[in-house]
């Protein structure tokens, strides 16, 4: 013995298109908002390295890629600063700056889903 039953539900069609906008914007937003964070991050960093050339601080940097943030300096004594060496002591500049901005991280991301779900109209 089987039982079939059968579903027609009126308007799914326009409502799985809107799963689909919210799917593409959602996408969209949350890397808009995780750059604008990336780019605060990146702005603090900068107000807190040690200036000393200029050159360190002109290192610092932010990008997004695939949900992916990444705030750094590329100069190679970089680690010697935030870290610390033999010869000198720890002067942190991005792990602050992380810290500072963290908090903001789940609001940022909490307005892009929600500006997503008003942009795809659900």
């Amino acid at each position: 013995m089987s039982i079939e039953l059968q579903l027609n539900i009126q308007g799914s069609e326009a409502f799985a298109q809107a799963l689909n906008r919210l799917d593409a914007e959602m996408q969209a937003q949350v890397q808009r908002k995780l750059a604008d964070w990336a780019t605060q991050v990146q702005t603090t960093a900068k107000r807190l390295v040690p200036v000393r050339t200029g050159y360190l601080q002109s290192t610092i940097f932010s990008r997004v890629q695939q949900w992916q943030a990444e705030v750094g300096a590329e100069a190679t004594y970089a680690a010697s600063v935030e870290f610390g060496s033999r010869n000198s002591h720890a002067q942190p500049f991005i792990q602050p700056a992380l810290d500072q901005h963290l908090p903001e991280l789940e609001r940022f991301l909490l307005d892009a889903l929600d500006s997503a779900a008003s942009e795809a109209a659900l």
